[in-house]
């Protein structure tokens, strides 16, 4: 998009070393863990700004502070990791959509205090260490701070499955770093700012993770010219704790809103 009021700045050499590298204990659910998939959602970071901005919305300080780098797959940041709907609650009459609406505070179960996007700062702390702490906030700018996003994700989508924190976030940064190190990745890198194809965005996701991996992602675009904001990719429950590959990896029931070209969106208004 246009540079506007935002000043795009390098960052010095020493902050472009890869921060994503997170050793924690396996993802593991103690309760409603007969769920089969995770979907792991990315945001483009400078695309996630614009569309505050376009959408006339208060840009959170992350958004405001926002400066252009030498590596452009730190763009690619982590949004969150949401658990599928478990068979036990499924069972109970609710559906995916509600699912996904109320996470951890659906009704009748798991019925836990609904946390409010708009509120996220009033959900509780989630008992994160402090190494893990700093090790997501390079990869989730929304954490922290006065953003919370972390608190959010964590109330919504971690704390009713029993997930240790530490080892639920520390699987995002993990994963997070898995996909900005593969072909997918650089080819985000070496067309930032530019128009792409699904075609070849498509072609990038088969050379990392195979031709079946193309229907894991759904993407998420908006504006016009469409630029993308997100990516969700499905995992198999099963297969969370391993590296991505093409077998890890589950069919989502739709691409998503992105069409045959979008913009893989730069710093600035």
């Amino acid at each position: 998009m246009t540079p506007g009021w935002k000043t795009l700045t390098l960052l010095p050499a020493f902050a472009l070393l890869p921060a994503f590298a997170a050793s924690a204990d396996p993802l593991q659910a103690t309760q409603y863990g007969d769920f089969d998939r995770y979907v792991l959602a990315l945001s483009w970071q400078t695309g996630f700004c614009q569309s505050q901005y376009d959408r006339n919305r208060d840009a959170p300080p992350e958004c405001r502070l926002q400066k252009d780098v030498a590596d452009k797959t730190s763009f690619l940041t982590v949004h969150g990791l949401w658990p599928g709907l478990p068979k036990s609650i499924a069972a109970r009459g609710v559906d995916d959509r509600r699912w996904m609406r109320y996470g951890c505070a659906t009704r009748p179960e798991p019925n836990m205090p609904e946390v409010r996007a708009s509120r996220k700062c009033a959900a509780a702390e989630t008992g994160l260490s402090l190494e893990m702490a700093n090790k997501l906030n390079n990869v989730m700018p929304g954490s922290g701070g006065k953003s919370c996003l972390e608190r959010y994700e964590y109330a919504k989508h971690g704390v009713c499955f029993g997930f240790d924190p530490d080892a639920y976030f520390g699987t995002m940064v993990r994963l997070n770093g898995e996909v900005r190190q593969s072909a997918l990745g650089t080819f985000l890198a070496d067309n930032y700012g530019k128009t792409v194809s699904r075609s070849d965005f498509d072609s990038a996701v088969a050379k990392s993770y195979g031709q079946e991996g193309v229907k894991a992602i759904k993407l998420t675009c908006n504006g016009n010219p469409a630029y993308l904001t997100e990516m969700q990719i499905a995992i198999k429950a099963s297969a969370i704790n391993a590296p991505l590959s093409e077998g890890s990896l589950l069919a989502q029931p739709h691409p998503g809103n992105c069409g045959q070209q979008f913009v893989i969106d730069q710093v600035g208004y």
